[in-house]
């Protein structure tokens, strides 16, 4: 299946606010928004992207062959580093999982098709889910499960998951799944398995984190008056995006010291955007987008 972008026209409107500007796509995947931007934007315009997956970057660089654009290989949460001297007009998040990446079974992020544990947005770095969870503790399963996934069975999933791995290792989808099905039985359209690999997939990524660092930089490399437009899957991305835009709250990495010029640098835009009715119906994975517009003051 081909990756339909969300909430693209809306996301667009807000974030070229100069068409002959230079922005910033921190979420490539397989280029949706890139190539539509590319689209709109002046020869006059730049566009940057980055992506931590180097499929993406490999995708970019055979797609899309334009002087105006350019891709790099890294996390976000770099941005301060990887452009050090320059600002940009608009610069666009789009958190959701590439549906690429749901609908390849070599990656592991889908309970529906068959294939490796893995999970790792970049290959080349971190653990695997196959690793971290035949190795973590039954309480720390649990707790990440219940804290990314919300999921009430936490406990119980655990369990399952501890004694199948003292009769052989996980290492597939199917036995994963299998796991959480022997445990929980579906009940409605949502499958047993979705908040937990949801979970195992946030935190095999860190998601949260980079995310929360990535926002503490974007005062780096955004112009005064201009647009940040984050578009959240679940409501852990749009809390953090929430909070850190509430000078009041500033919701950041622990080790990252919180700075007032940085608190009061942002107005908010647009405070929150859902997908449309018809949006919905012809892509039903955009119904728990989000999105929210700011601008630097």
């Amino acid at each position: 299946m081909l990756h339909v972008p969300v909430l693209l026209e809306e996301s667009l409107d807000f974030l070229l606010n100069d068409l002959s500007g230079r922005f910033l796509d921190l979420t490539f995947g397989r280029g949706s928004h890139s190539q539509a931007i590319l689209k709109k934007i002046s020869s006059q315009g730049k566009l940057f992207a980055v992506d931590r997956d180097l499929e993406a970057v490999l995708f970019a660089k055979d797609h899309i062959a334009d002087p105006r654009f350019s891709i790099v290989h890294s996390n976000y949460s770099e941005i301060d580093s990887l452009f050090p001297q320059q600002k940009f007009d608009g610069v666009l998040f789009d958190l959701g999982t590439c549906s690429t990446h749901l609908d390849n079974p070599e990656r592991g992020f889908s309970f529906q098709n068959n294939g490796p544990l893995d999970m790792r947005m970049d290959l080349s770095k971190g653990f695997s889910a196959s690793e971290w969870l035949n190795s973590a503790s039954e309480k720390e399963i649990s707790n990440i499960l219940y804290q990314y996934g919300d999921e009430k069975a936490s406990r119980k999933i655990a369990n399952a998951i501890i004694e199948f791995r003292e009769i052989r290792p996980l290492e597939s989808t199917i036995q994963l799944t299998k796991v959480i099905e022997s445990v929980l039985k579906r009940t409605g359209k949502t499958h047993p398995a979705t908040k937990s690999f949801q979970a195992i997939r946030i935190h095999v990524n860190n998601e949260l984190g980079h995310l929360k660092i990535a926002l503490s930089k974007l005062h780096h490399v955004l112009k005064v008056g201009g647009v940040v437009v984050i578009i959240s899957f679940h409501s852990l991305e749009d809390r953090i995006v929430k909070n850190f835009f509430k000078p009041e709250i500033q919701e950041l990495p622990k080790d990252i010291p919180i700075n007032t010029s940085v608190k009061e640098t942002y107005r908010c835009i647009k405070k929150k955007i859902k997908p449309s009715a018809k949006e919905i119906k012809m892509n039903p994975r955009s119904r728990s987008a989000v999105m929210r517009v700011f601008s630097k003051l």
